[in-house]
């Protein structure tokens, strides 16, 4: 019996560890290093804030996730928050989001 190549693909993406929210465990992990290394930058390396605000749970709590999401997708304006939406997906940002709220990982 033949495989299709595309076949052994989707076999292959259907094999990867998956958690909440639909994102592989490797790209979790990618994320978890882009919030550390990208959002540290400015955030601070434990995220209480630098250049940028706090953003820890805390600091979170009372700000919807909708807004927190698109603050990152879109930045805000008249301040040095970029705009994200080149490097993450809505997906992405509604993860990195909801870790924020509940405690960023160490």
């Amino acid at each position: 019996m033949k495989t299709h190549p595309w076949l052994t693909t989707l076999i292959f993406c259907c094999a990867l560890p998956v958690q909440a929210g639909g994102l592989s465990v490797a790209r979790q992990q990618d994320l978890t290093h882009f919030v550390r290394q990208e959002c540290g930058f400015c955030h601070g390396l434990k995220l209480t804030g630098g250049l940028g605000s706090s953003i820890t749970a805390e600091a979170l709590k009372n700000k919807p996730a909708e807004t927190l999401i698109a603050a990152i997708l879109h930045g805000i304006p008249g301040t040095a928050m970029p705009g994200w939406a080149p490097h993450l997906s809505e997906a992405d940002t509604a993860w990195i989001v909801d870790e924020l709220l509940k405690g960023f990982p160490e």
